[in-house]
């Protein structure tokens, strides 16, 4: 029997990520290999369209599609036009699971999936602390083994259970250990901004996976060690993540959209270095959009005409302004041929 799922098709996802992130040129592989079986997230994208077409059912169908789904992620999460399978990695595909090996085996590729570099896919990272880097993507990292933690609670699986959650303290941990190291550091003021963005929007993330448990008691238990930690929940991890939400709301809340502005310029797509950092320092971006030899006269004012809708479209943001004078700074400081030239 082939694949049979409701979800999106795979070969739709790996056409999402090319269409994102044609830079990674994911071409096209037929070796039967199982994608949970894979260890890089490229060589999971390039067998991705084959998994419509693989002999599978049942739980080895969907861990082989929760692998795709995770590799998509990891690989476009950072991008202007993320794949949108969130619900499916947090929690509707753990669902569908039913034997506790699989279960174990999605864990153990989640795990490994956490090693997977975000070199070339991501700007928004911050590593100061020699713990490793800090981003977005250790929040969808969050998500998953919440997922995991709550099906194995939900299974009974004790020390299964206890391993999902070491695994989310650990990183929790190592979070909140670069915050702390760049919010106590002289000369690392912005980075403690960028690092409180990251943080309240991974413990939201968090929360997302939390959102799909049971109410057991067990699973409640787990919710009051890990849940709304940038809420009430103030007291693990020496209230970093608490320190960390009421930054982010008193500065950089306004930078905390999706930048849907940007999403309908699809040169941004071209290229690697086009890829959007954390606001709202977003002065370099400008001028790389300004000089960058992939993007044209028309594209660079299409360009302009969305960072101009989204100053009026979203109050308080700062980002898309200092965008724009680092577009004017690296034009000489005339933006004349290109207003002409707005749509």
């Amino acid at each position: 029997m082939a694949f049979t799922f409701s979800y999106i098709s795979p070969a739709t996802i790996v056409e999402q990520v090319r269409n994102t992130a044609p830079y990674l040129n994911v071409a096209r592989i037929d070796d039967g290999r199982r994608l949970i079986e894979c260890r890089e997230y490229l060589d999971i994208l390039a067998r991705g369209e084959a998994l419509a077409e693989a002999t599978l059912d049942g739980d080895p169908a969907i861990e082989d599609y929760f692998a795709l789904c995770l590799a998509a992620h990891h690989a476009t999460v950072a991008t202007f036009v993320p794949t949108d399978v969130d619900t499916k990695i947090r929690g509707l595909l753990w669902r569908d699971i039913r034997s506790p090996a699989s279960l174990e085996r999605m864990f153990r590729f989640a795990r490994h999936a956490m090693t997977w570099s975000i070199e070339g896919i991501s700007t928004r990272a911050t590593a100061l602390a020699g713990v490793g880097p800090v981003s977005g993507h250790n929040g969808e990292q969050l998500s998953v083994l919440a997922a995991a933690l709550g099906s194995f609670l939900h299974v009974n699986a004790a020390s299964l259970a206890e391993e999902a959650a070491a695994a989310i303290d650990a990183e929790l941990q190592r979070e909140a250990t670069e915050f702390q190291h760049a919010l106590h550091t002289r000369g690392c003021e912005l980075d403690a901004l960028r690092l409180a963005s990251s943080l309240t929007h991974n413990a939201g993330d968090l929360d997302q996976g939390i959102s799909f448990w049971p109410s057991s008691s067990a699973h409640r238990e787990a919710k009051q060690r890990f849940g709304r930690l940038a809420h009430e929940n103030t007291k693990p991890y020496d209230g970093a993540y608490h320190t960390a939400a009421r930054v982010y709301k008193a500065v950089m809340s306004c930078e905390g959209h999706r930048h849907y502005p940007l999403r309908t310029v699809r040169a941004l797509r071209h290229s690697r270095d086009l890829l959007l950092p954390l606001g709202p320092f977003f002065d370099d971006w400008g001028a790389t959009i300004a000089r960058h030899p992939s993007l044209t006269h028309d594209d660079r004012a299409e360009t302009l005409a969305a960072l101009l809708a989204g100053c009026r479209k979203i109050e308080g943001q700062r980002g898309y302004y200092r965008a724009i004078h680092g577009m004017s700074e690296a034009l000489g400081g005339s933006m004349e041929a290109l207003a002409k030239a707005l749509p």
